[in-house]
């Protein structure tokens, strides 16, 4: 887009929400939703170009009767303005625009108020009028008709959903307030990002209250929260999207149409999978994907992880719209000062171990009392702590404690295995060493793939040093979550006995998963990242996979000064 251009459409977006506007025009962060596709459905034929335009043009001759002319393109350089118009009747030098909408006008009483009416009274009535910003729309298009050189004496909005024309009278009103408008979109675009509205009954039907986080960003903001700044129950607790995991050596992962085909080494099927439904494809070892899903992946906004047959992240295959320069400043710009890097250390630090502290507490029979107390401790003096070099020298402490104690979490024979070795990774001697580097390393892809949702860098991180080929941001983000997730899956399946010495070959070089002992991960794994948990600040209920995509997204929040500290997830 033209930055010295506003398109007519976009600049009624900022009369509807400052911070949608900002989000969509200024971050070129936009999310569909079922709203906005049946408005692409209504438009599909609006939205064809003339045919009249193209033969003919815009003529004086034609003045008898008027001609009906589609997607008109309008500019003004002196007021920086640009519109599309769905449709305008030209007559002469008179033309009437109008603009196509999927949904419903607005209501307004008319006649006693709802309250004043009896039971046994009638309702009162309702007149329709158009929505502020579609006045908005078609005020800023009269006025670019009006610039090359017609008369527009009314506009016209045309409701589908109730097949209702309404007619809007052009004045002087109608213009400035347009043109003010234009003039707060242009200095909100200049600025720094608008604060969200405060219970606001259009957030629940907004694609990007996800991103924006409006309750979140509230309850956060305020000194002392009340009742009515509780974060309301607006995000699905669970994410219905696939995750597809290709892991079998040799296939091969291709499109037909709108399915994602798997197919062997002899081009059989083995799997289709809708792309409508996918939200993010791994492939680990020898998968191949041709050029062609790499392309429907991308137009469907899909990431693409590519991973070593042990489950590390080698490469990952982002959209571009993933990429918000306005978060990515905030983000190098804060994470570049010492004292921000602590804070950030700090709550991550302390969240971290007080969930291994919890997890040591729930799963080992006989755990120590100091060391439950030794942890709580640390948690405390990290949290505390006045210099990174001393938060990460807790955190380490911490840890060293946590994997003491880790095999009286397991039961024999893994329990006698992993307390011979301890905590190993390169090679991991053991099958409880093998599951815990893969988890981990699955659990760095969940959080590169947060991180790139909330616009932010995964390799600029503040707790973990930045390194070539290193996400430390990702490794940041997952700290809290280590014990949550990855260790609890692999507590679980050896305890439960989902694995097995089967599902590992132990050579020279260490031991690894077989193909079916990482297909028994990858179900249990699954499973954990759908487990829903409370949130302690917001109290509402999330899956662990979308509990990973808010924190990320409240640490976007943090690092563009919407909120101003940070809390991640502890759990008792």
């Amino acid at each position: 887009m033209n930055e010295s251009l506003w398109p007519a459409r976009n600049v009624a977006e900022y009369a509807y929400c400052p911070r949608l506007f900002y989000y969509m025009q200024v971050e070129g962060i936009f999310i569909p939703s079922s709203d906005t596709k049946k408005g692409c459905a209504v438009h599909r034929r609006v939205d064809k170009p003339s045919a009249a335009l193209e033969n003919t043009g815009i003529s004086e001759d034609d003045a008898e009767r008027p001609k009906v002319v589609r997607s008109l393109a309008l500019t003004s350089e002196s007021l920086g303005l640009t519109a599309t118009l769905d449709l305008a009747e030209i007559s002469g030098q008179v033309a009437v625009p109008m603009e196509y909408r999927k949904g419903r006008p607005m209501r307004v009483a008319v006649g006693p108020a709802a309250d004043d009416c009896s039971e046994r009274e009638q309702p009162p009535l309702s007149h329709p009028e158009a929505w502020p910003t579609d006045r908005i729309q078609v005020g800023l298009q009269a006025i670019l008709l009006e610039s090359a050189g017609y008369v527009v004496p009314e506009a016209i909005i045309y409701y589908a959903e109730e097949k209702l024309r309404i007619r809007i009278s052009v004045d002087d009103a109608l213009k400035a307030e347009a043109l003010q408008t234009l003039k707060d979109a242009k200095q909100c675009a200049e600025g720094s990002r608008p604060l969200p509205l405060v219970n606001d009954p259009r957030c629940p039907r907004c694609s990007l209250q996800p991103i924006c986080l409006p309750d979140e960003v509230n309850h956060q903001r305020a000194q002392s929260p009340t009742d009515e700044l509780t974060p309301r129950k607006i995000w699905p607790s669970r994410d219905d999207g696939i995750h597809v995991v290709a892991q079998q050596e040799g296939v091969k992962v291709g499109v037909r149409g709108m399915e994602l085909r798997v197919t062997d080494k002899n081009g059989s099927i083995v799997k289709t999978i809708p792309l409508a439904n996918l939200e993010s494809l791994s492939l680990l070892g020898s998968v191949q994907i041709t050029t062609q899903a790499i392309h429907a992946l991308a137009d469907m906004n899909t990431p693409i992880a590519f991973l070593s047959p042990a489950g590390r992240l080698v490469a990952v295959i982002d959209p571009l719209d993933s990429v918000s320069a306005e978060v990515r400043r905030s983000q190098i710009r804060k994470l570049d000062r010492a004292d921000a890097c602590l804070e950030l250390a700090r709550a991550l630090a302390s969240a971290k171990i007080m969930n291994q502290r919890t997890l040591l507490l729930r799963n080992h029979p006989s755990l120590p009392p100091a060391v439950a107390a030794n942890l709580a401790k640390e948690a405390q003096s990290a949290a505390q702590a006045d210099s990174l070099e001393a938060v990460r020298g807790h955190e380490g402490q911490a840890a060293a404690l946590y994997f003491n104690h880790f095999a009286g979490m397991l039961k024999d024979p893994w329990s006698a295995q992993f307390a011979a070795h301890g905590r190993q990774r390169r090679p991991p001697p053991d099958p409880v060493n093998a599951c815990l580097s893969l988890a981990y390393s699955m659990l760095t892809h969940a959080c590169v793939a947060a991180l790139r949702l909330a616009r932010l860098e995964p390799s600029i991180g503040g707790f973990h040093v930045s390194k070539p080929g290193r996400p430390a941001l990702a490794l940041d983000l997952m700290e809290p979550f280590r014990p949550l997730i990855a260790d609890s899956v692999a507590i679980t399946c050896f305890n439960r006995g989902e694995l097995t010495e089967g599902h590992f070959l132990r050579t020279a070089a260490g031991c690894s998963f077989t193909e079916a002992g990482r297909r028994s991960f990858f179900n249990a794994f699954g499973r954990r990242m759908e487990t829903e948990i409370t949130h302690p600040v917001f109290e509402y209920r999330l899956s662990y996979r979308r509990m990973i995509v808010l924190h990320a997204r409240m640490i976007a929040a943090w690092l563009t000064g919407d909120i101003p500290s940070l809390a991640f997830l502890t759990t008792r």
